[in-house]
């Protein structure tokens, strides 16, 4: 089945292009960005060699639908979804941080926490939690935006304004959304059945200096969900919890011996093994947005690509 590798789409009035582990992103006469979903799959900042079919229109329409979902109460770089895996908004100057929100004591503050930290970025965890509780407020953890592949690193409020990555003015700003954004997620989640566990949020500043969300948002990608019926007594129990993120992957890397150390081979994946990927990503999208997915052309997805962006570029 065709997927989407890397891309060399060369659109009215092209700037230049990035290319980030999965989306690449085309910047136009510095005023607009169309950003392209690949199917790129990574895992622990390695990109796989093969690569997912739909994945990419997958993430791709989940994030613009919670866009819109959201747009009521945190403003966002969107303009519109010519194609199935593009997204074209304003162009933004990136802030050099992650948002990360959590509310649930899970993956990397749950490890952290076994570890014997009771403070993550800055901060304080309460004592006697057991992995997968509820914290009793969401707390904020941001991480560094890492640049060429490089691992995000976990960093607090006061290091982000004593460096001067973020002015406090901003900050309190790009505070105030996370949490706007986590609750409104929350909401979506619970009518879904589901839990919005933690996420990570971008955030980009428009030429008129606007704040804006960027990115990805509530995707599998950057989100855990665990399935509401059964966490309590999943949590008495002391049972793993039912998740819905693309944790199954790491699962599966893990079991067959990579976690992205130097020196481990990428276990080789097959027809049978991407197809199941593959069908896990729909299933993910048809839970977060209870709707049937609908798969896109793939018979010349970039030539469609192309196609597509062009007219909408021409037409402006």
């Amino acid at each position: 089945m065709n997927t989407i590798n890397n891309t060399n789409f060369n659109f009215p009035k092209q700037k230049s292009v990035y290319k980030g582990k999965v989306r690449e992103v085309y910047n136009i006469n510095e005023e607009l960005l169309v950003m392209i979903a690949s199917d790129r799959l990574s895992a622990f900042d390695v990109i796989m060699p093969r690569q997912i079919p739909f994945k990419g229109q997958i993430l791709n329409q989940i994030a613009t639908k919670m866009m819109k979902d959201t747009e009521d109460i945190v403003p966002n770089w969107l303009l519109a979804n010519p194609d199935e895996n593009v997204a074209i908004g304003h162009l933004c100057e990136p802030f050099k941080v992650e948002m990360v929100i959590r509310g649930y004591l899970s993956g990397h503050a749950a490890r952290e926490y076994k570890a014997g930290k009771r403070t993550l970025c800055g901060v304080a965890m309460p004592e006697g939690l057991k992995e997968n509780d509820k914290f009793p407020t969401p707390i904020i953890t941001p991480s560094t935006k890492a640049d060429n592949g490089e691992h995000d690193e976990d960093i607090s409020r006061e290091e982000i304004l004593a460096k001067g990555i973020v002015s406090e003015k901003d900050y309190i700003i790009l505070e105030d959304y996370t949490r706007k954004l986590f609750a409104r997620g929350t909401e979506i989640a619970k009518k879904r059945g589901l839990i919005l566990v933690d996420t990570k949020y971008e955030f980009g500043k428009t030429k008129s200096g606007k704040i804006v969300l960027i990115d990805e948002i509530h995707t599998p990608d950057s989100s855990r969900y665990f399935y509401e019926e059964g966490y309590e007594k999943r949590q008495e129990k002391g049972e793993k919890q039912k998740q819905l993120s693309k944790e199954f992957v790491r699962q599966w890397l893990i079991e067959n011996g990579f976690q992205g150390k130097e020196g481990q081979e990428i276990p080789e994946m097959s027809d049978e093994k991407i197809s199941e990927i593959s069908n896990r990503y729909i299933e993910l999208y048809e839970q977060i947005i209870g709707e049937k997915f609908k798969k896109g052309e793939t018979s010349d997805i970039l030539n469609r690509i192309d196609k597509n962006v062009a007219q909408f570029l021409n037409a402006r």
